[in-house]
């Protein structure tokens, strides 16, 4: 077990690294400089000498390699920079905004495996095929709907045609509903999907047939045989789907106007703030990195086959 716990956070470090060298490479061929672009405006009356003396605090004067260097060892130190626009440590802004964002991504993936467990149990409970269909056909309507068309359609139907949820001054969790809905409907689509072919597959193991032998009802024998093991696959593509999830949070943040890492990165963008957008990068995929060694870790315990198989090193 350890060499399977050591291999796969030597896969998730690596893979961190790689996203900093990356985000680092094509932020730099970003046309023009950025400490040029914030601070060279005659409106601030900075003369040639403070523009350069601001250039080298920030380390813009440097080689790309040395500034590749100085910024790894300053990310491996926890310090990740000041930002351009706001003149604060990147540090600070990141505290500001992630906790939103965080709650927001966190109850998003949990509504899309609701809303995704409800489809398929309903699709395999009900007695009508009309209804199985039209359920089955519902992870590809949601997963063809584009995020933002999403919230705003979200906005108009339930904000000012039925004034059913405020979306102006709203409350703390009366803000989050219309998100959520945003973020979790095509999340849902593909985990709905996958769990319903894992059912499909499940139910045709002969474990299924004995428990229908022993006398267990349709539902018994749906819930506590086939859901569980067809949960496995789904799980595995909820880890994978976890960067489409923080990019759907930054995108539902814009439309919605919450404050968080989307409001953030939209600002950082506008302003070519390249300390702001390196971080933002990196901890997305820390957080992408962690939910997927996550998963990694809970297979053993969800299977005990794999178990076997992590404890003897495959």
């Amino acid at each position: 077990m350890s060499r399977y716990l050591s291999g796969r956070i030597g896969q998730a470090l690596l893979v961190l690294w790689a996203a900093f060298t990356l985000s680092f490479l094509l932020l730099q061929v970003l046309p023009g400089d950025a400490v040029l672009i914030q601070f060279q405006n005659p409106e601030m009356g900075l003369s040639p000498e403070q523009v350069a003396q601001l250039r080298a605090a920030y380390g813009a004067d440097l080689p790309l390699w040395r500034q590749y260097l100085h910024t790894l060892g300053n990310f491996l130190r926890g310090d990740m920079g000041y930002s351009l626009q706001a003149g604060v440590a990147v540090s600070d802004l990141l505290a500001a905004n992630l906790p939103a964002t965080l709650q927001l991504t966190a109850l998003g993936l949990m509504l899309a495996l609701l809303l995704a467990l409800a489809i398929a149990l309903l699709a395999n409970l009900t007695g009508f095929g009309w209804l199985r269909a039209a359920l089955q056909a519902l992870p590809a309507l949601f997963v063809s709907v584009p995020t933002f068309w999403l919230g705003i359609a979200l906005i108009q139907l339930f904000s000012f045609r039925l004034r059913l949820v405020p979306i102006i001054n709203p409350g703390e969790w009366q803000g989050l509903i219309l998100p959520l809905v945003t973020l979790a409907l095509p999340i849902s689509a593909p985990l709905a999907q996958i769990l319903l072919r894992s059912i499909d597959r499940v139910r045709t193991q002969p474990f299924v047939a004995v428990a229908r032998a022993k006398g267990a009802g349709a539902g018994r024998v749906l819930l506590r045989h086939i859901a569980r093991n067809a949960m496995l696959p789904t799980l595995t593509i909820a880890g994978m789907l976890f960067g489409e999830l923080i990019a759907g949070a930054l995108v539902t943040e814009t439309v919605f106007g919450r404050s968080g890492l989307g409001q953030l990165t939209r600002q950082a963008v506008e302003n070519q703030d390249v300390a702001v957008l390196q971080a933002i990068v990196v901890i997305s995929a820390a957080a992408f990195v962690a939910i997927n060694l996550l998963v990694d870790l809970l297979y053993p315990l969800l299977d005990p086959r794999l178990n076997h198989y992590a404890g003897a090193g495959v």
